[in-house]
């Protein structure tokens, strides 16, 4: 999806190596709307490595779209800016041709023409293949010579920004970085009659705005610092914007989009697609199993590649289209999936998200389809909702909530349909669950033989599947043995990786031997922390006095496990045992617990952490700030005293060993309520 969204700020970058073509910018006036501010005077104690005499972001609408024009002059005080000479320009030339109107260097009172000695060299962005995306991008770069510090560089550009798939219609946003140099900024925002949006001016910009006949302006003289309050929520990071849409609601945008995916879904009468879904149809009997079989099959036969040639940022391929290339981006595997899935009878519709975990509070933007940056298939199968997405690797299957955790979301439909929030719930099953057994069944001073389990869902077990799917399981022993031997493992005897498909989960599982350091307590005594059996302690949430103390406190959802097991040396007995304490506390929307038991010859022990509560309100957080004192950031010893009298283990909870139940499963007793007792 093409954003539009765009930072203000001046990072200016030189591009990387790609063949030089024919094209060129062009060479004009600076446009009647763009008007350049005064410049600020350096002041003498002028300190840092720039200072921004000027610098002008203006937005132009009229009925092609967007014009931006980005003009700056910046005076360099460090050898660490002297890059910023590396001048670098993109664009879709779908949209048009950028105009270079200046690039000056002002040295001792005079000013130079860069561009009557040099100009700018213009590239294709065959750079981004490696990353699968066919643009259509070009790149102009220049770079300014003989720049040096105490020169003053100043450029003015106006780029063409719009996409045909918008018709009329635009949106975006200005915003000023949060901590910009020191120096003047404006940011303004014009429009042609009758092609006024609306407009939602941030708390922090309504002070610096100036309105004037078909347009706006905000300026500011070396701003102050403007950060979001610390540890609050995503949406309290929307600081100095001003955002603009000619969109009526979600809904307009809705029906928009729509009849792009239900054009490109559309099958001709010959297409070979029709085969596929005889072929799916007569081997599954159920809808589930069809729709499963038609998502591996976009996934697997289907390569993904980013695709924004000619203006089809926003428009997708038709269905036909990508099966035919074998490739295609999110927009085109979509329209595949569901030709697929309406040919096999099964009710879905596209559904355009982010995926960047950027989404919190969307509902309180302006529409903008510039905000998602993905489009998914929602399907309804037997009275239930399931997601699918094309792009995922052929493992990732249907599943009742989306692997990534998408807060706001907006269902394509020709009647329209408004933003939907995706309710969130504590899931029941961990996202990572580390499983470590130490057999030091043949004495403390012997090697243990150890067993290393790591079972991963979601994101991290995808990030998994890439890692090791391609590999060979040769291939991985050596990587891993590679890794790990000589700091903790002294062999590794066996490596084993798979993706359980059932359980959605990426589990690797690592067997070898290693020296188990016991702690010498005196008098024979002996004890050990067992690993991952301690948590650190909670940092206490508070804000600096100057920030606002009213919103709530956010912590990124999780959900851990760590079950350690250690047999133990068959020399001793269980009442010469014992464990530090076991608990379940709660603070900060968190739910910590830890529990032993001693039985059948071994110690186990179950560590759970979950997040309950990924917002908490001021309230909550100032009391768990006077209960961190009782937090017990205690390891997860053990201990052995040869005349123990009266030990135990534990307080009387029914911990399972490393290797007594399946850990792949949904409801694993990481916590008292998934069955720790």
């Amino acid at each position: 999806m093409n954003r539009h969204l765009f930072a203000i700020a001046v990072s200016l970058v030189l591009a990387g190596h790609a063949q030089a073509q024919k094209e060129s910018v062009n060479r004009g006036r600076v446009p009647a709307w763009a008007t350049a501010s005064e410049l600020l005077p350096v002041p003498n104690e002028a300190s840092g490595a720039i200072f921004i005499r000027r610098q002008d972001f203006l937005v132009h609408l009229n009925v092609h779209g967007q014009e931006r024009y980005l003009g700056y002059r910046i005076k360099i005080l460090h050898a660490n800016a002297l890059q910023i000479g590396n001048l670098s320009l993109a664009w879709n030339p779908a949209a048009g041709t950028p105009t270079v109107h200046s690039v000056k260097v002002y040295r001792d009172g005079q000013a130079i023409n860069i561009l009557q000695s040099t100009s700018f060299e213009i590239l294709r962005r065959e750079d981004q293949l490696e990353a699968a995306r066919l643009d259509g991008m070009l790149t102009a770069v220049l770079r300014v010579p003989d720049l040096r510090v105490g020169d003053e560089i100043e450029v003015e550009v106006t780029t063409p920004a719009s996409d045909p798939s918008l018709g009329d219609k635009d949106a975006g946003v200005l915003l000023l970085a949060p901590n910009p140099a020191p120096g003047r900024y404006r940011l303004g925002l014009t429009w042609d009659e009758d092609q006024r949006p609306d407009l939602k001016i941030g708390a922090a910009m309504k002070s610096a705005a100036t309105a004037r006949d078909g347009g706006i302006d905000f300026r500011f003289d070396n701003p102050d610092a403007l950060v979001s309050p610390k540890d609050s929520p995503p949406r309290y990071g929307w600081l100095r914007t001003v955002e603009f849409s000619d969109f009526a609601d979600w809904t307009a945008v809705s029906r928009l989009f729509a009849p792009l995916y239900q054009k490109a879904a559309q099958l001709s009468k010959t297409s070979p697609i029709r085969i596929e879904t005889a072929r799916i149809a007569a081997a599954n009997a159920n809808p589930f199993d069809r729709a499963r079989a038609a998502l591996k099959l976009v996934q697997q036969d289907v390569r993904y590649i980013y695709i924004g040639l000619n203006g089809g940022n926003l428009t997708p391929a038709t269905a036909d289209q990508t099966w035919q290339r074998r490739y295609g981006d999110c927009k085109g595997k979509t329209a595949l999936l569901l030709a697929l899935l309406a040919e096999l009878g099964i009710d879905a519709e596209p559904v355009l998200v982010n995926s960047s975990g950027v989404d919190d509070g969307f509902d309180e933007r302006l529409p903008s389809p510039g905000l998602f940056d993905h489009v998914v298939v929602r399907a309804k199968i037997e009275g239930k909702q399931y997601w699918l997405d094309g792009t995922l690797p052929p493992v990732a299957s249907l599943a009742l909530t989306p692997t990534i955790p998408f807060k706001w979301v907006l269902p394509l439909s020709s009647q329209g349909r408004p933003i939907e929030q995706v309710a969130w719930m504590a899931p029941s099953a961990p996202d990572e669950v580390n499983l470590y057994e130490i057999d030091a069944r043949a004495g403390f001073d012997k090697p243990a033989k150890i067993t290393s389990t790591t079972i991963a869902r979601g994101i991290k077990g995808l990030q998994a599947y890439f890692q090791f799917s391609s590999l060979s399981p040769a291939q991985i022993l050596t990587g891993i043995r590679q890794e790990l031997i000589g700091d903790t493992w002294q062999t590794i005897d066996d490596v084993q990786w798979r993706f359980d498909e059932k359980a959605a989960a990426s589990v690797l599982t690592i067997s070898g031997t290693r020296v188990v350091v016991w702690d010498d307590d005196d008098d024979g005594a002996k004890s050990l922390a067992l690993p991952g059996g301690g948590f650190n302690p909670p940092e206490k949430r508070i804000r600096p006095a100057d920030q606002d103390q009213a919103p709530p406190y956010y912590t990124k959802p999780e959900f851990v496990c760590h079950v350690t097991t250690v047999r133990l040396p068959t020399s001793t007995n269980a009442k010469q045992w014992s464990s530090k304490a076991s608990y379940d506390m709660h603070m900060f929307g968190r739910n910590y617990q830890r529990a032993f038991e001693l039985r059948d010859g071994a110690i186990r022990m179950i560590r759970g952490s979950r997040i309950e509560l990924p917002e908490i309100d001021a309230a909550t957080a100032k009391r768990d700030n006077d209960r961190i004192a009782t937090f017990d950031n205690s390891m997860g010893y053990i201990f052995y005293n040869p005349s123990g009298q009266k030990m135990s283990v534990g307080t009387g909870q029914t911990v399972p060993a490393t290797y007594e139940r399946d850990w792949t499963a949904e409801n694993v007793p990481c916590l008292s309520d998934g069955g720790l007792k």
